[in-house]
């Protein structure tokens, strides 16, 4: 939690010179496609379906820039599915993204930025033959604690009020604690953001 403060105290002193009136706070929620990439012991694993939920700020740097830190909890992970054999892997992520958003006309923006995410939980659960084997299993030892990762999208305004964004993560670092095993989040989303 020291660390989240700590970036949020960085955005937040970055933007000090910034008037209140050109910063607007608003709240979002969306659908995410997760998987994992990268080196495994077997098969590749397939996309998972999440959520996403959060707050952002719109910060106004000129007509055209904007920067928009964000606090975001997101389901992520992986699956795979077989004929008689199912594997879920369930990570739980407080992600910081700190994007800046370029402003291609008055409605339609693009983004990129760095992401942070922190790791809250890790759980795995497999099945077979339609039978749960065994209550989830706590993996999170098995997996590092913070992830960076490098975001790309595109937001567009409905109204003054409400946007609709997609955005993919690429992940840069090694999720994975486990010696010889590489692995990176990669993350799709599409969400719905309020500005109040």
């Amino acid at each position: 939690m020291k660390k989240v403060l700590f970036i949020l105290a960085i955005a937040i002193a970055a933007t000090g010179s910034v008037n209140a009136q050109d910063v607007k706070i608003g709240a979002k929620v969306g659908l995410n496609l997760a998987n994992i990439t990268g080196d495994f012991d077997g098969d590749d694993l397939d996309a998972k379906t999440g959520f996403n939920l959060g707050v952002f700020a719109e910060i106004s740097l000129s007509d055209k820039l904007i920067f928009q830190p964000e606090l975001l909890f997101s389901t992520q992970g992986a699956k795979s599915e077989e004929t008689n054999y199912n594997y879920s892997l369930k990570l739980n992520y407080l992600n910081i993204p700190l994007m800046i958003k370029y402003a291609v006309t008055d409605k339609f923006a693009l983004e990129l930025g760095p992401q942070v995410g922190f790791l809250l939980s890790a759980n795995e659960e497999e099945t077979f033959n339609g039978e749960t084997a065994s209550d989830e299993e706590d993996v999170k030892d098995y997996f590092k604690s913070i992830d960076f990762g490098l975001n790309f999208g595109a937001s567009f305004d409905v109204s003054e009020k409400i946007i609709i964004g997609a955005r993919y993560n690429l992940g840069l670092s090694n999720i994975s604690d486990i010696e010889d095993i590489n692995v990176k989040n990669s993350l799709f989303s599409l969400s719905v953001g309020y500005r109040f």
